[in-house]
């Protein structure tokens, strides 16, 4: 569970965690000499052409296997298209100018499909459907919940949608009939839990349920009974969530770390209630999925901040996917059949793209080409991996980015760009505003400092109760690291985050104030207490765990105080650049606007930009197109000499 979505690259799944790595690796990792060497500069390239490129995402099997159903930002903004499996021109479904609209999938019996969408960023999403004749309907009306889709019936007679209505702070969950979408309550919810799976042949429910951002645990729910039953008892901190049940309705896989550091898959049996471990790695299993016949199990791990996919049969039988070059597999879906599989590959200097396998042919076939033709791909640049040894000696993992032409002669200015949080994680692949900087020079570092998910739950709990100091000291150390590279300025070095990064920003500038030359904090927490004062109501089952980790707005005051960068803003005497959504229901607007007041009162510099019709994270192009302009300006106003 994650409080605030990270403007760097946020990990499918959630919470992972370690701090301590095997002797094998180096405790510091510069890049390699390969890398090092000085490279002719590449062709420069404006914020319009890199988001000229296309955002693309899900997939869906129409009934007939012709067709497949995603979302794509072609317009400027999310809207549904479906594209042949064959190859050919996506098509609209849906042509919202206003707001963000993803696929769900299309209906199992026939061509109508399900989608979601909020307001104005407003995350008060709803579950719509549109008919064949093409038009919309809005199936959980009104104004003032929010509405997720939780799952297909098997035979696709129906399917489950939770949403808050009755009371903002519990999603109950319904039963919508896909004929006429009349509904039924299949469970009322006054647990503070969550539905996180459904059987398929509908009598059993399991829920999660956070202790706090590193403990949580699973329940299942009996539907005929009404019997509630904790499967997950443990001693100690560990983290269980539930994944899926398996297609006989006889197992619930869920992944955990108790009693490693690494999160594993298991799997709980129905009716002995035995449970036994299904898959284990030396990274986090981030979670386990069936395709629509059961034939396929699908998992995922996280290595190093990069994504492995893996495919078994129903024998468990390792299942040979294509080997494509320039990313990595990830988000798979089966065709109904089986017959065929949909997929992205993504890589560092190549953005999602849709393909098709089908396992009998063994033909795979490219349905979207995402990076704007201008760009040449040999003039970005290709993410590394990377470690530092922080004031402690803890070992911290990084993504690096080092532009081409940047060389000890030709020193560079660098930016710390800090994920969001706490807890969100860095990691390799396609990031249109991290290559748009570095093609204008500028080294990035994306730190996944003490706290970060994906490298063991000793240290993803490292920061708890100690934001504002040991993390943002991290933060700190990577200007000593990339000032050890020789060709990074340590006078011209940034720091830069959204959401939770946001808070690093500022609290770099109010508590390290010598540290940085300059701080760009998209949406950050300037005041702990008011945020976590202000958690929207359906996020009242995270609100313990949260208070845990962050601290309590009441119990805990005066340490959030301390820690919160608006009472310390008279602190901050270096350039500032603040950007906002006016509609965030997490950092709501009040945050940024008295940061900038209390900075702008010392007569620092402050540029502030608020976007109003967006929300906790930026989905318009043409916002994306002027805060990312406005960002390198902002930059090279400051750092480039």
């Amino acid at each position: 569970m994650r409080l605030f979505r990270s403007v760097v690259h946020v990990s499918a799944l959630a919470l992972c965690v370690h701090a301590t790595f095997a002797p094998a690796q180096a405790a510091t990792t510069a890049p390699t000499a390969k890398a090092q060497k000085a490279q002719k500069a590449p062709k420069r390239y404006t914020i319009e052409q890199f988001m000229a490129t296309t955002s693309v995402t899900g997939a869906s099997f129409s009934k007939d296997e012709k067709n497949i159903l995603f979302s794509s930002n072609a317009s400027g903004i999310f809207n549904a298209y479906t594209i042949p499996v064959g190859g050919g021109k996506p098509v609209p479904l849906t042509r919202s100018t206003t707001d963000s609209t993803y696929a769900i999938g299309y209906f199992y019996n026939d061509d109508r499909v399900l989608f979601t969408r909020d307001s104005g960023g407003n995350e008060r999403n709803h579950v719509f459907v549109r008919e064949l004749d093409g038009l919309e309907r809005d199936l959980t009306p009104g104004d003032k919940h929010r509405a997720m889709f939780a799952g297909w019936r098997p035979d696709g007679s129906g399917f489950y949608v939770a949403t808050n209505e009755r009371d903002p702070k519990f999603f109950d969950l319904y039963l919508y009939d896909a004929k006429d979408y009349k509904r039924t309550v299949v469970y009322r919810n006054d647990s503070g839990m969550n539905v996180s799976a459904i059987s398929r042949d509908g009598k059993w429910l399991a829920f999660d349920k956070p202790n706090t951002t590193a403990d949580s645990d699973v329940y299942l729910y009996n539907v005929a009974t009404r019997e509630m039953k904790h499967i997950t008892p443990h001693k100690g901190t560990a983290s269980h969530s539930a994944s899926t049940f398996d297609p006989e309705s006889k197992r619930l896989l869920f992944t955990t770390n108790d009693g490693g550091e690494f999160t594993r898959i298991a799997s709980y049996d129905l009716a002995s209630g035995q449970v036994a471990d299904v898959e284990k790695a030396d990274w986090d299993l981030l979670g386990a999925s069936y395709s629509r016949n059961g034939q396929h199990r699908v998992s995922v791990l996280n290595r190093d901040g990069s994504i492995d996919v893996r495919v078994v049969d129903a024998a468990g039988n390792p299942v040979a996917m294509p080997r494509l070059p320039g990313g990595e597999i990830r988000q798979t879906t089966f065709s109904p059949s089986g017959r065929l599989v949909a997929f992205y590959l993504n890589g560092d200097r190549s953005p999602n793209n849709l393909y098709v396998h089908d396992f009998k042919s063994r033909k795979t076939t490219q349905l979207t080409r995402s990076l704007n033709r201008e760009i040449d791909p040999n003039d970005l640049v290709e993410a590394e991996v990377v470690r530092f040894r922080s004031f402690d000696g803890m070992v911290i993992p990084s993504i690096y980015y080092k532009p081409k032409g940047a060389s000890a002669t030709n020193k560079v200015p660098a930016i710390v760009y800090v994920h969001g949080g706490p807890g969100g994680q860095t990691m390799r692949g396609y990031n249109a505003q991290i290559q748009y900087l570095v093609n204008h020079g500028y080294a990035v570092l994306g730190i996944n400092n003490r706290g970060s998910s994906g490298y063991g739950k000793t240290f993803f709990t490292a920061d708890d109760r100690k934001h504002g100091r040991e993390p943002l000291w991290d933060c700190v150390e990577a200007k000593t690291w990339l000032a050890s590279l020789g060709y990074v300025d340590p006078e011209r070095v940034a720091i830069m985050g959204g959401s939770y990064g946001g808070y690093m920003t500022l609290a770099a500038m109010a508590f390290r104030p010598e540290a940085f030359k300059v701080g760009i904090d998209i949406f950050g927490v300037s005041n702990w207490v008011r945020t976590l004062e202000s958690i929207p109501p359906y996020w009242e089952a995270q609100r313990k765990a949260l208070y845990d980790e962050i601290g309590d707005p009441v119990k805990d005051k005066d340490f959030l105080v301390a820690t919160s960068p608006l009472f310390h803003a008279a602190n901050i005497r270096k350039p500032l650049m603040v950007i906002q959504g006016a509609n965030d229901p997490r950092v709501i607007k009040p945050e940024s606007d008295e940061i900038v007041e209390g900075v702008r009162k010392n007569g620092v510099e402050v540029e502030y930009i608020v976007f109003p019709d967006e929300g906790h994270g930026f989905s318009k192009k043409k916002n994306q197109i002027e805060a990312s302009a406005k960002i390198l300006a902002f930059l090279d106003k400051h750092l480039k000499k």
